[in-house]
């Protein structure tokens, strides 16, 4: 089974300058996504970076710098307008990896999943970890191409060839997505 994971589609993410031009295209690109898992009965999972005013689950850098980031109950961490959000489970992280802290794994375990569809920001870091990471739990890794973008495409490119290459994960388009789902409907098994 698939599962889908729209990861930081956020407010604060989109402050970036390199990803505010992307940003209307990549949640029109995740809303089609959802809108193809929910119709063919596959689940959609969104996943939120928060954090913490008292420090307690800052990262090693936000430490460092004495500076926090996407904090619990503010604008930078509420979803972008226009992302299809309603009746949709979510998790929240605070790590690049989804899975590092979480109960990612018990959730995608109960589903009977075994293949991840991955969309969202930003490709190089919190994608790209969610799916090293995922390797690790073996679960096969597919990125919805237009439905995941970064501030650093050369990076992103970088780090995509490199969990492609080694960790056999797949970059697909949306169009190719929808009919891998559809493909997937239970009445076609």
């Amino acid at each position: 089974m698939i599962a889908v994971l729209i990861i930081d589609m956020q407010n604060a993410f989109f402050e970036d300058p390199g990803l505010q031009s992307q940003r209307e295209g990549i949640t029109t690109a995740c809303n089609r996504l959802i809108r193809a898992a929910q119709e063919s009965g596959t689940k959609v999972l969104l996943v939120r970076t928060e954090h913490e005013r008292d420090r307690s689950t800052w990262t090693l850098n936000m430490l460092d710098d004495d500076q926090g980031f996407i904090f619990r109950g503010s604008e930078q961490a509420e979803f972008v307008s226009g992302l299809s959000t309603e009746d949709l489970p979510q998790m929240v992280k605070t790590r690049d990896s989804a899975f590092l802290g979480t109960d990612l794994v018990w959730r995608l375990r109960n589903w009977g999943v075994d293949t991840l569809v991955l969309a969202g920001i930003s490709t190089h870091n919190c994608i790209a970890q969610t799916a090293a990471d995922a390797f690790g739990h073996n679960f096969r890794v597919i990125y919805a191409g237009e439905a995941t973008a970064s501030e650093n495409a050369e990076a992103a490119t970088a780090v995509q060839e490199i969990l492609c290459r080694e960790y056999r994960q797949q970059v697909l388009d949306i169009a190719d997505i929808e009919d891998l789902l559809e493909a997937r409907l239970p009445s076609r098994l």
